[in-house]
């Protein structure tokens, strides 16, 4: 009992500290350096939010570019792996379902992103290769040039790693709205 009081002392000031000392501190460095990011990159198109730079959504109009698959079903709240083993029937039959939804084919081989989820399973970028793989389907159900389609996606690319990871990638939903913003 002589020790119980002062052991609640130390937990309170170990928890203000810790948790919520420490916790004020990154946030508030985080909104003075990196605002953006520290509101969860939200993109927004007249006022109201669509989605966020950071989290993939789940777009299946042929109108639109597709992003890689998710074991999270796109769900946020729900970021994981899917754990399944590479001998998972599940995990073959969802590839072949994707292969034939893309219309790969010996001729026209899918990469890799499209067919496979991402660690987390929110993803929301794809290969330059993956966008360029669906320039057809998307220029055929909008009615617009490949080649200007194609220039759209070189202009969406970005290489974030810089010269440690020149691969330049797409972020699927502020490509798809791009295109949206073509036809207004």
């Amino acid at each position: 009992m002589t020790y119980l009081l002062p052991s609640i002392r130390l937990w309170l000031i170990t928890f203000a500290v810790c948790v919520v000392g420490y916790s004020a501190l990154v946030l508030g460095f985080a909104q003075a350096v990196t605002p953006y990011r520290a509101n969860g990159s939200i993109i927004a198109v007249d006022g109201r939010a669509v989605g966020s730079a950071l989290i993939a959504q789940n777009f299946t109009s042929d109108r639109y570019f597709w992003p890689r698959p998710s074991a999270a079903d796109y769900d946020g709240m729900g970021a994981m792996g899917s754990n399944l083993s590479p001998t998972s029937t599940k995990l073959a039959e969802r590839a072949a379902e994707t292969v034939s939804r893309l219309g790969a084919s010996t001729d026209k081989p899918l990469p890799a992103d499209l067919v496979a989820a991402s660690g987390g399973g929110l993803d929301p970028h794809i290969s330059l290769a993956g966008a360029f793989y669906q320039v057809d389907r998307v220029a055929n159900a909008r009615e617009i040039d490949s080649a200007t389609l194609r220039q759209i996606v070189r202009d969406a690319a970005q290489a974030p790693g810089g010269i440690f990871a020149p691969e330049p990638i797409v972020n699927v939903l502020q490509l798809n709205l791009a295109l949206d913003r073509l036809e207004r």
